[in-house]
């Protein structure tokens, strides 16, 4: 079966969107190239190739110029940067993965310049921007993410207002302050 068969028989039965441009060797040698940094590169199961990609058991400081093997990971589903040194100027790295589901950006400098970058990620479901520089600005720019159910925002600077604005724009979502 061809690639754009396999492609359009994922849109048909409404699964994830596969990255068109997936090269499985570029994808290979991405994986490689993070797995030498100490990158958790795994499959989510055994029936199911998606990618799980966690830079919190990295072995070297981790910054902006460290995701740009991401954009030949098409499979990827769930991507955790927790408390690396990754900012705005990182950002551009994943938004072209449209089949991200599960996004941890806590404890990074990412602030809402960044979240703009992030607007089209249509499947994103979780989102945790825990103790970031994340403010009501920055909230506007996920109000497009009609799939998002989960948002995490303790210790940001998101207002009572913001969430408020937020959730009429994406009432299926469940705001998480920390409160």
């Amino acid at each position: 079966m061809s690639v754009s068969t396999l492609l359009s028989a994922a849109r048909a039965l409404g699964g994830l969107t596969v990255a068109q441009n997936a090269d499985p060797e570029a994808e290979k040698k991405a994986i490689e190239q993070l797995k030498g940094w100490g990158v958790l590169v795994l499959e989510i199961a055994q029936n199911d190739n998606h990618l799980d990609v966690s830079y919190i058991t990295a072995q070297v400081k981790i910054g902006n110029e460290h995701l740009a093997p991401l954009k030949d990971l098409g499979r990827m589903t769930q991507l955790n940067l927790r408390g690396q040194e990754i900012t705005d100027d990182g950002l551009p790295h994943i938004a072209g993965q449209k089949g991200l589901v599960k996004l941890h950006l806590e404890k990074t400098k990412v602030t809402d310049k960044g979240l703009e970058t992030l607007k089209g990620l249509e499947n994103l479901e979780y989102l945790n921007v825990y103790g970031t520089e994340i403010g009501d600005a920055g909230l506007a720019h996920l109000e497009n993410l009609k799939k998002l159910k989960a948002l995490y925002l303790w210790m940001t600077k998101v207002t009572d207002a913001g969430v408020m604005k937020f959730q009429a724009a994406v009432p299926g979502c469940k705001v998480n302050r920390g409160t």
